[in-house]
């Protein structure tokens, strides 16, 4: 029998600073870690003054996860471990797999808005310590489908046939950039197994037809089902992200920018990082990792 996911928690996140001094939005953090797997942490970045994050997020390492850059508008130029080197811009995305280790630099420009996310995804534990990779999405990239009332950009996984131009990294994984016109409603189809969420970023949503509205700058973690169906406000286009994919249900030991399973494998880690001995891998992989 079909079911339809409901709002199950609602996260509001906190203000905080990060980096050299970027300030952003932390949407999903260690407390949320349970209900939101395999999804770590969301931070959202929304600034018209260069000053809130023109400091950036120099050279620092990641291990364990997968990091992935959306911009809707502005400019980050980045650097890694790999010998990538690059610039995310409007309409745009960096997946990265960290997997065994990787040290890279993320660093803002001066734009007339910086606005957009960064998610990080869990690596299941047979993934820990695979070899990093890298990939750039440019935004022609981005296949875009249009229906009434509403457009949808594939940033990885599938909507209705049309496949993005990943499948996800490690894990398979929907993300998809949602602009809502007022008044109308959209409804999607999900894997029931998979942790599904939304992120609205600007307007407001009706989860439950109520014309109960939940406004931008929250999570929205939905029941389990097959499917779901938001209405916009009306007072403006809804803007929203939706991600799901499959829990992995497997224990997480975290500290800083390193996500293990167990506080050894974290203390090693740390220990890697001060000894030199953390990077294990120096050559970037083919682009093939990420295949459709």
């Amino acid at each position: 029998m079909a079911q339809e996911r409901k709002v199950a928690k609602i996260v509001e996140g906190y203000y905080t600073q990060d980096g050299a001094g970027v300030n952003l939005h932390r949407v999903l953090s260690l407390p949320t870690v349970k209900d939101f797997d395999p999804f770590l942490m969301l931070d959202a970045f929304d600034s018209t003054n260069p000053e809130d994050y023109i400091k950036g997020f120099p050279w620092h390492p990641h291990r364990g996860i997968e990091t992935v850059t959306y911009l809707i508008e502005g400019e980050i130029d980045h650097g890694d471990s790999l010998g990538n080197r690059g610039a995310i811009t409007n309409g745009a995305c960096q997946w990265m797999t960290a997997g065994s280790g990787i040290i890279h630099q993320e660093m803002p420009q001066p734009t007339p808005r910086l606005l957009g996310a960064q998610l990080w995804i869990n690596l299941p534990k047979k993934q820990k310590m695979t070899q990093p990779a890298y990939r750039d999405i440019k935004s022609s990239l981005i296949p875009v489908v249009k229906e009434e009332g509403v457009k949808i950009r594939i940033i990885s996984g599938e909507y209705k046939g049309a496949k993005g131009e990943i499948m996800g990294g490690a894990i398979k994984t929907t993300y998809l950039d949602v602009a809502l016109n007022p008044k109308h409603t959209w409804e999607m189809k999900t894997d029931p197994e998979e942790t599904v969420f939304i992120y609205i970023v600007e307007g407001a949503l009706d989860f439950e037809g109520k014309g109960e509205f939940l406004e931008d700058r929250r999570a929205v973690l939905l029941t389990k089902g097959d499917s779901f169906k938001v209405v916009a406000g009306p007072n403006g286009c809804a803007r929203f992200l939706v991600y799901a994919a499959k829990p992995l249900g497997e224990p997480v030991a975290w500290g800083g920018p390193i996500v293990m399973n167990t506080e050894e494998e974290l203390g090693k880690a740390f220990e890697e990082l001060e000894n030199g001995a953390f990077i294990k891998h120096k050559l970037p992989v083919s682009k093939d990792y990420y295949s459709k």
